[in-house]
C-alpha cells in the first residue's frame, strides 16, 4: 500500500558521506512535499472496527399548504445508509546500529530517518484521498476521483481539456457533518508510531543478520462524505498551452453550489503547483476582487471568494480527462 520499501538500509560508504566531525548532517528532504491536506483533515472515531456506517439524507419533507378544517398529510425525510471501509497504512523503519554507534547524537540520527517515513506516509495518505481505487487496490479506499468521476455529476465541472495531461481542482468542506476521515472504533486518530527497540534483522537472503533499531508506523483511515455537495471538482484542466485552462468562473459556480452553513468555516480549495501558480498570478491583479490574501496559517495564503487555496502535491498533471 505504501510506495516506500518496507526496510531502509545505509551502507557504511553512504554513512561516511553523511558524516562531518562525527555528526550526521541534516538530511535535505528533496522529496519532502507540503502536506496541507493532512493539516486540514478532520478525523472522527468510526462506529465500527473496520468500517464506518453513516446516514446520508436524500430528501426533505415539503409540508402542506393547509386551510381551516383541512388535514395535513404526514411526511418524512428519506435517507440512505452507506458504509465506508477503513484502510491500514503501515511501514517499518530499521536503522542499522552501526550508524547510531558512529553518531554523536543517536536520538537525532534515528529521528531523522523516521521523519522520512512520516513524510512518505503523508504523501501516500494524500494520494489515497484523491486517487485511491478499491477496484484496483481492494485493501484501500475510494478517493475523490473515483466518487466524482463523470461530467454528468452535478458537482463536477468541465474545463474542456482532453487526453492524459489534465488536472483537477477540488473544493472541500471539512467537518463532522461534512467531509471527514474516520479511524477504527477504539483506536486512535493520525499516524501512530511504536518504538520496538533494538532487534536482530535478517536480510532478504535469509542467511545474514545484523542488529537494527526498529520503528513501526501505522495509520488507519477511511473517508466519509455526509453530503455530496460538500465536494466540488473542476476537472479536465489542461496543464499546458493556453486553451482549456482553469476557468475561475466555474469556481464561483462550484462554491455557490455547496452547502451553506457551519462547514463553510473549514472550506478549502486544493490544487497542485501548476494551478496554484495560475491562481496566484490571477490574484496579483488588484482589479480582481474575488482574490484576497491573508496570513491565516502563519504564511501568506491566497483566497478565492474567501476560501483559502491550499497546495496539494498529490494532485497530478497527468489525469486522463473524464467524460
Amino acid at each position: 500500500m505504501s510506495s516506500f520499501s518496507m526496510t531502509t538500509y545505509y551502507t557504511l560508504a553512504e554513512l561516511k558521506k553523511r558524516m562531518v566531525d562525527g555528526n550526521i548532517q541534516d538530511i535535505m528532504e528533496v522529496l519532502a512535499q507540503s502536506r496541507h491536506l493532512v493539516e486540514d483533515a478532520v478525523f472522527l472515531e468510526a462506529n465500527q472496527t473496520a468500517s464506518h456506517v453513516g446516514i446520508r439524507r436524500t430528501s426533505l419533507p415539503s409540508g402542506t399548504h393547509r386551510q381551516a378544517n383541512q388535514g395535513v398529510a404526514a411526511h418524512s425525510s428519506t435517507t440512505r445508509q452507506i458504509s465506508e471501509p477503513i484502510t491500514r497504512l503501515e511501514d517499518h523503519s530499521k536503522v542499522d546500529e552501526a550508524i547510531l554507534d558512529l553518531a554523536a547524537d543517536k536520538t537525532k540520527a534515528r529521528s531523522q530517518e523516521d521523519l522520512a517515513f512520516v513524510s512518505g506516509l503523508s504523501q501516500t495518505f494524500e494520494t489515497d484521498f484523491f486517487y485511491a481505487d478499491i477496484d484496483t487496490t481492494p485493501e484501500s479506499i475510494d478517493g475523490l476521483a473515483q466518487r466524482y468521476d463523470a461530467l454528468s455529476d452535478s458537482y463536477v465541472y468541465d474545463c474542456g481539456g482532453s487526453g492524459d495531461d489534465t488536472t483537477s481542482l477540488w473544493i472541500v468542506d471539512w467537518g463532522p457533518k461534512a467531509t471527514h476521515m474516520v479511524y477504527p472504533k477504539g483506536s486512535a486518530a493520525g499516524l501512530q508510531t511504536t518504538d520496538h527497540g533494538r532487534q536482530l534483522t535478517t536480510l532478504d537472503s535469509g542467511t545474514t543478520h545484523f542488529f537494527a533499531w526498529f520503528t513501526q508506523f501505522v495509520w488507519w483511515y477511511g473517508l466519509f462524505i455526509s453530503d455530496d455537495r460538500n465536494i466540488q471538482r473542476i476537472a479536465n484542466i489542461e496543464t499546458s498551452g493556453s486553451e482549456n485552462t482553469l476557468d475561475d468562473d466555474l469556481m464561483i459556480e462550484a462554491v455557490n453550489n455547496m452547502v451553506v452553513g457551519s462547514a463553510m468555516v473549514n472550506r478549502r480549495i486544493y490544487c497542485n503547483r501548476t494551478l496554484k501558480t495560475q491562481l496566484d498570478i490571477m490574484a496579483k491583479d488588484k482589479a480582481n476582487v474575488n482574490y484576497t490574501s491573508s496570513n491565516a496559517f502563519g504564511e501568506p495564503v491566497t483566497q478565492f471568494v474567501g476560501v483559502p487555496i491550499r497546495l496539494a502535491e498529490g494532485l497530478v498533471n497527468t489525469e486522463t480527462a473524464i467524460t
